[in-house]
């Protein structure tokens, strides 16, 4: 059964996690570099087994979305290796102290990051988040179970075994990195309900996907969020500075959660705004689905729907509208955002205070493309989605979001519920060189 299989193996990870949580710095090191050294010397069987991937998305009529997504090439096996190096490189947040004090009666209290210990990540068609998730868990001290969606089977598989295979040869149990056995829902669903096995459940991928895992895991959920993010033009912008960001927020890469999906312009504004950046739009491809104050000024606009301003099109599509104040536009995208990412471009600072003070949104960029919300954009090394929950992680889930922490209290016989001083004995100072 399915069912007992992906159990199994969520055992399994449980076991591998337990010394994995101890290694050293430099042991976890070594194991990210023979990764990477391993997806370079065997990139042949990673790419063949992309290519059967591709091909049968494309006969399945798989939208370019998808396609976009799945596709590798050796550049970008390349560049998957160098993600891991670069997480190598980071410094390891395991032990770090997040508060230290020594109280008046001497007793030492410290908050210190540790693993969460068993990771779940359930992710559809994106295969260098394959390679992104395995080196962040392991870096943080954590096993990680690996389950992406049927169009990239094959390159997950091919994937895992050349991470397994490098880890061999490590002080990093194998364990510590396996794919999610079997097919169709069913393990999913063991993975969600795995309580006692599984600590954390990262789902990255469509909206059906996230609600799916939220409103049915029985394990703690960090919720990752869709992507309809916002470009607001200001009416102190500059226009041929919001015309380059909100191409590249759109049309750089249209397909990943960090793109525009919406536009909005201060009506101050729009007339030197609008008429450069719907023609820049339209040579970039892009169909813009505008209210009627921003088809006014290009007939090839096509009237949105109610639908539009919430849509995430993941494609060369944007919504537009016309709004009369900086206040109208963080109403509009209070309404229809989902909390991802928000950008405003103005050389008012107030407006730009007023914006960052008033979005609610996991990430609020000023003169800033969307798409620069990234954990290796952002110097956080590589990450796992974009949470946008105000619980426990916020943002691009890197390094510090895959911990948790734990008190230590170091005392010399301290007890409760007697005023007298403690005895004489092993103090901090003496613990300090064990």
């Amino acid at each position: 059964m399915s069912g007992s299989r992906v159990l199994a193996t969520a055992a399994a990870a449980r076991r591998a996690a337990l010394p994995l949580a101890a290694l050293s710095r430099a042991e976890k090191d070594a194991a990210l570099e023979a990764v990477a050294d391993a997806l370079l010397a065997r990139s042949g069987d990673v790419l063949e087994a992309n290519r059967r991937d591709v091909e049968a998305a494309r006969a399945a009529g798989r939208s370019e979305a998808v396609l976009d997504r799945l596709l590798m090439d050796g550049a970008g096996l390349e560049g998957i290796a160098a993600t891991v190096r670069q997480v190598a490189a980071l410094p390891d947040p395991i032990g770090e102290t997040l508060h230290s004090a020594v109280l008046p009666n001497g007793l030492d209290v410290r908050r210190v990051r540790v693993p969460l210990g068993v990771i779940g990540f359930v992710y559809e068609g994106r295969p260098n988040a394959t390679a992104d998730a395995a080196a962040l868990c392991l870096k943080s001290g954590n096993a990680v179970l690996l389950r992406g969606s049927s169009v990239a089977r094959t390159t997950d598989a091919a994937l895992i075994a050349v991470v397994r295979g490098a880890l061999a040869g490590t002080a990093v149990p194998v364990d510590a990195v396996q794919q999610v056995p079997g097919d169709g829902h069913g393990p999913v669903r063991e993975l969600m309900t795995a309580r006692g096995l599984v600590d954390l459940l990262i789902p990255r991928g469509g909206a059906d996907l996230i609600r799916t895992v939220v409103t049915g895991a029985t394990v703690p959920v960090l919720e990752t969020g869709v992507g309809n993010c916002h470009v607001y033009v200001d009416r102190d912008a500059d226009p041929g500075t919001a015309v380059s960001v909100l191409l590249d927020a759109k049309a750089q890469r249209p397909s990943t959660c960090n793109a525009a999906e919406s536009l909005l312009v201060h009506a101050e504004v729009a007339d030197a705004f609008l008429p450069g950046a719907l023609a820049a739009l339209r040579a970039a491809g892009v169909t813009v689905h505008g209210d009627a104050r921003v088809a006014a000024y290009d007939p090839a606009v096509v009237p949105a729907t109610e639908a539009d301003w919430g849509a995430e099109y993941l494609s060369l599509d944007i919504s537009a509208a016309v709004v009369d104040s900086l206040d109208d536009a963080v109403a509009h995208i209070r309404r229809y955002g989902s909390g991802h990412t928000e950008s405003i471009v103005t050389r008012s600072r107030p407006a730009a205070r007023r914006f960052t003070s008033l979005v609610d949104s996991a990430v609020v960029a000023v003169n800033v493309s969307t798409r620069y919300v990234d954990g290796g954009e952002m110097g956080l090394g590589a990450e796992v989605g974009i949470s946008t929950q105000k619980v426990h992680a916020r943002g691009p889930i890197s390094l510090a979001e895959l911990t948790t922490a734990k008190y230590v209290l170091t005392g010399d016989g301290h007890v409760r519920g007697s005023a007298a001083a403690a005895p004489p004995g092993l103090g901090c100072d003496a613990l300090a060189g064990d």
